[in-house]
């Protein structure tokens, strides 16, 4: 995969401001302040989790879209960026929009449209289940635990197949598949749901 100087700093910019923005989530619901010693460890299991999943999220779109031959670079919308923070800041609730991988190219087939779609939220049921694994291994902590119910959050809500979200375009693409990665994605949630030390 290829990716430009733009690219990479769009990348690092939007993981550095989603994973600062759930680590305030986190932090609140363990009523620690952001400004304390504490929030450093809880910074940095947002970053392996949450940060971890929308990077890998994002360059599973990419790598589909580039196997196709298409220019496909991430850009992060800053607005987006900071009202996730902002949001995390002032209330209890959190709201991820940092940007999208943008793609340009001849012939963008709707079997190719919903391929690509398909990587991203198929990256973090994946990572779902790696972090399930290790939780039923022993490894039950607030990183496994968090990044096994995020990561399926963050599945689901790209599955909504509504507007320019994934899920859209694999619905119009192939059905079964949908249905398929919808019903793994609600059992992930709920079995994270179930083993999370969160």
């Amino acid at each position: 995969m290829k990716f430009s100087e733009k690219e990479k700093y769009d990348l690092f910019k939007a993981w550095v401001a989603i994973s600062l923005a759930f680590g305030i989530i986190i932090a609140k619901r363990l009523d620690i302040s952001i400004f304390s010693a504490e929030f450093t460890p809880l910074l940095l299991v947002s970053a392996l989790s949450v940060g971890i999943g929308f990077l890998l999220h994002e360059i599973g779109h990419k790598y589909v879209a580039q196997k196709y031959n298409f220019w496909a670079e991430f850009r992060s919308s800053d607005r987006m960026l900071m009202f996730a923070i902002l949001l995390a800041l002032f209330t209890p609730i959190i709201f991820a929009a940092p940007g999208a991988v943008m793609i340009n190219g001849y012939y963008m087939t709707k079997e190719k449209n919903g391929k690509i779609s398909a990587a991203g939220p198929l990256v973090n049921l994946v990572l779902a289940i790696l972090f399930i694994v290790l939780i039923l291994a022993g490894i039950n902590n607030l990183l496994t635990g968090y990044g096994a119910f995020i990561n399926s959050l963050i599945a689901l809500f790209n599955l909504i197949p509504f507007g320019n979200l994934d899920g859209k375009k694999i619905l119009t693409w192939n059905k079964p598949v949908y249905a398929t990665m919808v019903t793994l994605g609600i059992i992930l949630f709920f079995v994270s749901s179930t083993l999370a030390n969160i």
